[in-house]
């Protein structure tokens, strides 16, 4: 997964105008963002998942510890990195996240 140096990896205060230029309904917008972040969420999972599968051994012996230890690097870079939701917003926000609603198209 890419590093986004851009998102902060803290909660910032979001005017809810922004949120909802895109779909004119905030609750749409939500679920938009709702279901990207669980899309990175999942993707991260699976990218630490297999970075850690590398360091997996099957002896159960003291060296084991020492092993663990890029597993636990691995574990805390990906601790730091901003949180999917943070990321999602951050997508949605700059018109990074493609999304359509059929029952509108319907509609139209």
């Amino acid at each position: 997964m890419t590093n986004k140096p851009t998102v902060p990896s803290s909660t910032i205060t979001r005017d809810l105008r922004e949120l909802d230029k895109e779909t004119d309904n905030i609750y749409e917008s939500i679920v938009v963002i709702a279901k990207r972040a669980n899309q990175i969420s999942n993707n991260m999972k699976e990218e630490l998942h297999a970075k850690l599968a590398e360091f997996a051994s099957s002896n159960d012996n003291l060296e084991e510890v020492f092993e663990n230890r890029e597993q636990i690097e691995i574990s805390k870079h990906y601790e730091r990195l901003p949180k999917p939701t943070l990321i999602a917003v951050d997508e949605f926000i700059n018109g990074k996240v493609y999304h359509r609603n059929p029952s509108k198209e319907q509609n139209s």
